[in-house]
């Protein structure tokens, strides 16, 4: 009797052994189930990761090559290539890449004001292309004019003390809206006064004394002809 007392016991204990283990391992398989999970790395690089393009005027700090070594692998610069190509060529870089991002500058906004010259003039005022300005002058004078047109122009947004007068949008959107606004913050002036219809000009009249011009959905403003 005292055995079958001292092994029915032994059986117990041993059953609730096992009935601990087993419930602890499934509290941890439960955790580790609920637990969030880091997310994957993603394979697509970050676009702000990238490098600014060669020939932009988002220019890296380091030393520059001397106007002594700017010379290509073939060939020769011109005088205009080389006046280009000064103080802008970082060390271990072939200045042929950075004069091929300032000749692409002059053939983008080349192309496109041959197609609509408000819209290459639009494009400089907005800042689209930050190179573009320095490629113009020296690579591609034939388009001075329209960096000239660009010149008198302000890109959408808020203008602290714009001259006054009447000035264009360079957009045809219907979504298009200003105001000329004193020091005070009181508005001298607001437009369009009706909704502009598809494809109809947008012009706005500054008045003197405006303090700031604010516009929404303009794109860029030159001086109205």
């Amino acid at each position: 009797m005292y055995r079958s007392s001292a092994a029915a016991a032994v059986l117990l204990a041993a059953a609730l052994t096992l009935t601990a283990c087993g419930s602890d391992g499934g509290g941890r398989a439960e955790a580790s189930a609920s637990k969030p999970k880091p997310p994957a790395a993603s394979p697509v690089a970050d676009p702000a990761d990238a490098p600014a393009p060669p020939g932009s005027d988002s220019r890296p700090t380091g030393p520059f090559l001397p106007d002594a070594r700017l010379t290509p692998k073939t060939g020769s610069f011109t005088a205009a290539e080389k006046k280009y190509l000064s103080g802008r060529v970082p060390e271990k870089t072939d200045p042929a890449a950075v004069l091929q991002g300032g000749q692409e500058s002059c053939q983008r906004v080349r192309r496109t004001a041959e197609h609509d010259r408000d819209a290459a003039v639009g494009s400089l005022v907005a800042g689209e292309d930050p190179g573009a300005k320095d490629a113009i002058a020296f690579l591609c004078p034939d388009q001075l004019p329209v960096l000239a047109a660009a010149g008198q122009g302000f890109p959408d947004g808020t203008k602290r003390s714009p001259s006054a007068g009447t000035y264009r949008a360079l957009t045809r959107s219907t979504t298009c809206g200003w105001e000329a606004r004193g020091k005070d913050g009181a508005v001298l002036a607001s437009g369009p006064q009706t909704p502009p219809k598809p494809g109809e000009r947008i012009t706005a009249t500054i008045p003197a004394g405006t303090a700031e011009f604010v516009s929404s959905g303009c794109y860029a403003w030159i001086p109205s002809s």
